[in-house]
């Protein structure tokens, strides 16, 4: 039918004039989607059909008539400048949907672009030309990154770098200054980001967790409540960060998601659909067609939660998103938000800088202090109760989410989010002013708040490459990459871990969680709060993580018996998971034998004298 109404077009006006029409009804759309939020969701849904139908149209019309349109004056890089966009469309409605058919197909059409060649032969004829490369590569860069595919950031580092050479040669009186800056971050992303911090998938692997089908179920939950939704914000000053994707959230983003699994698993990154892959050289068609709705994510998964991620937003603006975000939530769902960033309070730890490690902040009950000779944990009960007449006092702490210059403006505060614990909140505050947040313990307006707090004070976390550049926060490491962030802590690094011992290493800790989770389910005292969330894969990974990042850091000898040392959770978890008990310390103590370490923690004799008795029966 296309065809057909091609042809009888091209009877009538000239198929370049048709074909020029098409090209700006699609710029003019695409300008009014381009800059539009990635939340909202609902209320856009209409702008991206409409766009995509038209990008499906011309891209289809120019397979159609390629010689003609050649013939025309057509260039190959307005053919790569279509292929881009189309790219550039499928990774914002990544974005606003966390759907990975979408990311995978912006792979594709960023990959068509490049391995074509479409604007080789114009690269240094006009230096707007030459941007327009930059920013594809630029682009693809993060759809990469995102899916993992560091074999291709590595290949586009290099072309990245070249070409910006390329163009300082070409066009001498242009200042390539920002696109400096962009290699440096990309350099410095990947620098903290090596081989080793992604040996295991950052998302939830059916094949190396437990599938969501599995999950033991929770005796004590009343309901049922599945993560749908997360905002994710981190704002440091220096931070590691590439564009607008700061390796925290980055970190954050791929731990809320599913792995591909099975056959829809591809090393490559691409479907085994094959499309894509017909783009030929010289004018050949390219991509097959544009599918909106297309599925090539695996059927037998839930959808992955949708995610908002901000950078530098201002106040208003990530309240608006998470007002939003609380409007289109569903009746069964949860929000997470995570927050990452320095605090001001008079009353707050000092803290280093977040290229040392950030901060954290903690106390945990002191229900079995004594219950061990050998600890003498100086545990502080919470009382979230005392701060709450101070949320709005001015001596209040809040979270700087963009530059301290413009003072309160750019503060969070925990008072900001009342209003929102209407529906249910799931809090990863990563700040060294995370203990401010216990305010909102017992004032909530509806639903109890689950929280997972940093300590006030962390120590440095050294990088796994020579250059020490940091690696991000060590209790977001904790909750994403838990052995990479214990082993790091020991002081090794990527290149000396022996890989049969990282993965025995790293069977003890995920059956050890499993062990946990089964413990934590069956639990009788288990608060309604983390009952109601521990079904959920994501949420409960979480969770047992945090137990694991807690209890490391209880037992290390550097922060023992220090609380500001120590995360914490609130409501309080069951006693069974405190840092004293042979539950946590037991796996602590296997998993730093396994790496030779066990003389860096501070066991209690209960542990150590179960451990030998158990190494004798073996």
């Amino acid at each position: 039918m296309s065809q057909q109404n091609s042809n009888s077009s091209s009877n009538n006006i000239p198929v370049s004039e048709v074909y020029w029409t098409l090209v700006a009804k699609a710029d003019k759309k695409f300008s009014k989607i381009r800059d539009l939020p990635y939340y909202q969701r609902n209320r856009y849904d209409t702008y991206f059909y409409k766009v995509f139908k038209v990008y499906t149209q011309l891209w289809k019309f120019q397979q159609e008539n390629r010689q003609k349109l050649v013939e025309a004056g057509l260039k190959r890089w307005e053919i790569g400048d279509i292929a881009s966009r189309i790219g550039q469309l499928y990774f914002g409605q990544y974005m606003r949907t966390s759907e990975a058919s979408y990311l995978s197909e912006s792979y594709i059409f960023y990959e068509a672009v490049l391995t074509r060649e479409y604007f080789k032969d114009a690269m240094f004829q006009d230096v707007n030309l030459s941007n327009k490369q930059l920013r594809f590569l630029a682009r693809f860069m993060t759809v990469c990154l995102v899916l993992n595919r560091h074999d291709m950031v590595f290949q586009l580092v290099n072309q990245l770098k070249m070409l910006l050479d390329e163009c300082k040669r070409a066009f001498q009186e242009t200042d390539f200054k920002e696109w400096k800056l962009v290699v440096q971050e990309i350099v410095k992303f990947r620098k903290a980001y090596p081989a080793f911090m992604h040996i295991r998938p950052l998302r939830y692997s059916v094949v190396l967790d437990l599938h969501p089908d599995c999950l033991p179920q929770v005796v004590e939950a009343k309901r049922k409540l599945r993560l749908r939704d997360a905002l994710l914000c981190s704002y440091h000053p220096n931070e590691v960060k590439y564009s607008e994707l700061t390796l925290d959230t980055f970190r954050m983003l791929q731990c809320l998601e599913w792995e591909p699994s099975g056959s829809f698993y591809q090393t490559g990154g691409v479907p085994p659909s094959g499309v894509g892959t017909g783009i030929g050289q010289n004018g050949a068609p390219g991509p097959s067609r544009v599918n909106y709705s297309q599925d090539i994510s695996d059927p037998t998964l839930p959808p992955n939660p949708r995610k908002s991620i901000l950078y530098r937003p201002s106040v208003t603006n990530y309240l608006a998103v998470l007002a939003t975000n609380c409007e289109e939530l569903s009746h069964d769902g949860v929000l997470l938000l995570y927050l990452s960033a320095a605090g001001s309070s008079q009353n707050s730890f000092s803290s280093p800088s977040h290229g040392a490690g950030r901060s954290f902040m903690s106390r945990v009950g002191d229900s079995e202090a004594s219950s061990t000779s050998s600890l003498n944990f100086e545990f502080e009960i919470a009382n979230p109760t005392s701060a709450k007449g101070n949320c709005l006092s001015e001596q209040s702490s809040c979270l700087y989410i963009g530059s301290r210059s413009s003072g309160g403006l750019n503060g969070i505060y925990p008072c900001d989010l009342l209003p929102f614990t209407r529906r249910p909140l799931f809090l990863v505050i990563d700040s060294d002013i995370s203990k401010s947040f216990t305010a909102l313990s017992g004032s909530e307006k509806g639903e109890s708040v689950a929280m997972l707090l940093s300590p006030a004070m962390s120590l440095p976390i050294p990088t796994v490459d020579s250059s020490r550049q940091p690696s991000g926060s060590s209790f977001t490491s904790f909750l994403t990459i838990p052995l990479q962030a214990f082993i790091l802590m020991l002081g090794f690094t990527g290149s000396d871990i022996d890989m049969d011992m990282y993965d025995k290493a790293d069977k003890l800790l995920s059956s050890s969680l499993n062990e946990w989770g089964l413990l934590l389910a069956a639990s009788d005292n288990l608060n309604p709060v983390w009952a109601q969330t521990l079904g959920d894969p994501f949420l409960r990974r979480l969770i047992l993580r945090f137990i694991f990042c807690r209890t490391v850091l209880a037992l290390y000898a550097p922060t023992f018996n220090k609380t500001e040392f120590l995360p914490e959770c609130i409501p309080s978890l069951p006693d069974t998971f405190l840092p004293t008990s042979d539950t946590c310390q037991r796996i602590v103590l296997q998993l730093a034998d396994i790496f030779g370490a066990t003389s860096k923690f501070n066991f209690s004799e209960e542990t150590t004298m179960l451990s030998e008795c158990r190494s004798q029966e073996n």
